[in-house]
């Protein structure tokens, strides 16, 4: 199942995130582009991490048979993820943190984005506000459409 769809500009659009399964089949997706993962890699992974999740109790919530593990499930899901737990909970305000993160590492990877640099940045990183406003910042230049000033050459405003 494809849970990120593109936008007619090319843009990939926040899927909906509301059950397990989906965050999970978005996550699978997102951190093992173009691989499948089986249940016994993720729950070796998860092993090797410091959790502990079965392959077969994996498989279930990928089939949508587990809608309300324990909170040491979710921590293991967040352990093999790389990511917040509390992204995998119900009415998570985690999720979109998450969904951006993931936006903006992809682009890092592709090229779109080469670096940042910040200043007056906590070691919870950037505000999920200002990293959707440094995505679309990205996707308006890359349409060939600047909002800013006019910029003169060495890349400073006219």
């Amino acid at each position: 199942m494809d849970v990120g769809t593109l936008m007619d500009n090319g843009e990939e659009r926040t899927p909906e995130l509301t059950t397990l399964q989906q965050k999970v089949e978005y996550m699978v997706e997102k951190t093992f582009p173009g691989e499948k993962i089986s249940g016994r890699v993720f729950a070796d992974l998860v092993k090797e991490r410091g959790g502990s999740l079965s392959h077969s109790y994996f498989s279930n919530i990928l089939a949508g048979k587990v809608t309300n593990p324990s909170e040491e499930i979710l921590k293991a899901l967040g352990l093999g993820f790389g990511v917040d737990w509390r992204f995998f909970k119900d009415e998570s305000e985690v999720v979109d943190d998450v969904v951006a993160g993931l936006q903006f590492l992809a682009k890092r990877r592709t090229g779109e984005i080469s670096g940042l640099a910040g200043r007056g940045i906590d070691d919870d990183g950037l505000d999920p506000e200002l990293l959707q406003f440094v995505l679309s910042l990205l996707e308006d230049n890359k349409d060939g459409r600047d909002n800013g000033p006019e910029a003169a050459p060495g890349g400073q405003p006219g």
